[in-house]
């Protein structure tokens, strides 16, 4: 066990958690990209079955696994067809934007049932195994689902970044940068595999997803009132 931990990212007893929680974020942020492009007037992800909440058809083995050894991964793309919309440039840029953009929905929705949670008496009304399962469950909910939402808007192919970029640019820039797309799928694995760069490189920016964590604390805070945060990462690391 302990051989295998050491390849963890995350604590071995917490694997249920990760799983559970990786499952909701790939499969909400492969649903978004489908589904927007569905109703743009691609169908090309419904005829191939990702117009759907099953998680089996959106969840890729490797990038699952790197995410629980590498602490960041990716699930299975959606096929998109841009010339099937009306407005390419625009519509292009949402389609890609939204997955992203579910993964901070997912963050802030699971902040707020925390809080709500707390400010009702849920959060204590059980056990002590119920307590800790739940601080386990909403804090990897958020940390891992604002980890995401930064991570993918990574401007590296074949990141959602990359599109959003790709599609705001003139044709002609976009059919050069097409054309070196390789290139930038090398960068980015050697950002990810390679560890001093990745120290100067993905830390810093996935640190982002640390500012915006302590954004929300400070919005629902305001709303709610005070969360004894301390108490609550020293219950999750206990």
């Amino acid at each position: 066990m302990e051989a295998l931990e050491r390849f963890l990212w995350y604590p071995l007893e917490d694997l249920p958690f990760i799983v559970l929680v990786l499952i909701i974020a790939f499969t909400v942020h492969e649903f978004a990209h489908a589904y927007s492009a569905y109703k743009f007037g691609d169908d090309t992800a419904y005829k191939e079955g990702r117009v759907t909440l099953n998680p089996a058809v959106h969840l890729d083995v490797l990038g699952t696994a790197l995410l629980l050894i590498a602490g960041f991964g990716w699930a299975k793309p959606v096929p998109v067809n841009p010339s099937r919309f009306k407005n390419r440039k625009l519509m292009g840029v949402i389609v890609s934007a939204v997955g992203p953009l579910s993964n901070l929905l997912i963050a802030v929705v699971g902040m707020f049932i925390l809080y709500l949670l707390d400010a009702t008496g849920l959060l204590h009304a059980g056990s002590q195994g119920v307590y800790m399962a739940l601080v386990h469950f909403f804090y990897y909910l958020i940390t891992i689902n604002l980890l995401l939402f930064i991570f993918n808007l990574i401007p590296l192919p074949p990141l959602d970044g990359y599109r959003i970029i790709s599609d705001l640019l003139p044709l002609r820039i976009r059919y050069k940068m097409e054309q070196h797309i390789h290139w930038g799928m090398i960068i980015f694995l050697l950002m990810v595999f390679i560890p001093p760069l990745r120290q100067y490189t993905l830390t810093p920016i996935l640190g982002l997803s640390t500012d915006i964590f302590f954004a929300l604390i400070d919005l629902f805070n305001g709303v709610f009132g005070p969360l004894n945060w301390r108490d609550f990462i020293m219950d999750f690391y206990a």
